[in-house]
């Protein structure tokens, strides 16, 4: 795919105060729902079919606590990441603890996870799936992904699903992910790129920021916030097959005609 993808309309987007206030708004209720029908084998069903479209085994989705898949996300970042024990791991926008506990599990005893989300239910969710985990290797934080509630330098790997695009800051976000990386440290994420200008009426909307349209960065630009932190080895590839489940997203227009899923990986340089 061309790195000089048009950018988003021209057109007044939502201010930050009101794309946070979106996006905190639906995660808070998806959470709460998700509490509501907690024993609903039928739901759970249902999003296990959205992670397999993402990438995710059935030995993953096994493999966490019940309640931690909500079907969300366009990837599998921990796929990406080749994790080894011992190693600290850090969720960016960590939802009800999914990618964490998968990261757990590859990290074992001697590791650490940490999530970190912007929505109190999504953290109390979270920390109580935590109970049903059997490492006790994985903690949730409640914090902004552009002011990470993290050391400097303590983590050797930062992953994050579909969550990047939802800030109305991402070269902050990207420089927060540098600075709590170690020297040699790496990124992960699964995150939505734009493949063509957005209609204005999708661009300007808080709930299509919300919904991982309208927050989406082209290609070009992604890769120019990551060189501009000081990340090496920056790699975007873009999958075509993601169109299967991002075309569910809106049921009244096929927003995969405007973005598609994308694995976005680089390295903090070792010196």
């Amino acid at each position: 795919m061309s790195n000089d993808t048009p950018t988003p309309a021209d057109t007044d987007g939502p201010t930050p105060a009101e794309q946070r206030k979106a996006v905190r708004e639906r995660y808070s209720d998806i959470a709460a729902d998700s509490s509501s029908r907690c024993s609903d084998d039928g739901e759970r069903t249902d999003h296990d079919d959205q992670s397999r479209k993402m990438g995710y085994s059935d030995a993953e989705l096994d493999g966490v606590p019940a309640g931690a898949n909500l079907g969300l996300g366009c990837g599998n970042p921990t796929a990406l990441a080749s994790l080894e024990g011992g190693e600290t791991v850090l969720d960016l926008g960590s939802g009800a603890g999914f990618d964490c506990f998968l990261a757990a599990n590859e990290v074992g005893e001697g590791g650490h996870v940490i999530g970190v989300d912007m929505t109190p239910e999504m953290v109390e969710k979270a920390r109580e799936n935590a109970s049903d985990h059997d490492g006790g290797n994985v903690e949730f934080r409640l914090g902004e992904i552009e002011h990470l509630p993290v050391a400097d330098e303590t983590v050797d790997l930062v992953i994050s699903n579909c969550v990047v695009n939802l800030s109305p800051d991402k070269p902050q976000v990207f420089d927060e992910a540098f600075r709590v990386l170690r020297p040699g440290g790496r990124v992960a994420i699964s995150d939505v790129v734009l493949t063509t200008a957005l209609p204005s009426d999708i661009h300007a909307d808080p709930t299509s920021v919300a919904s991982c349209i309208a927050g989406a960065s082209t290609v070009s630009d992604l890769e120019s916030m990551l060189d501009d932190s000081g990340f090496e080895d920056v790699a975007i590839e873009p999958k075509e097959d993601s169109e299967e489940f991002i075309r569910e997203w809106d049921d009244e227009r096929d927003v995969s005609e405007y973005v598609v899923s994308a694995t976005i990986e680089a390295t903090k340089p070792a010196h």
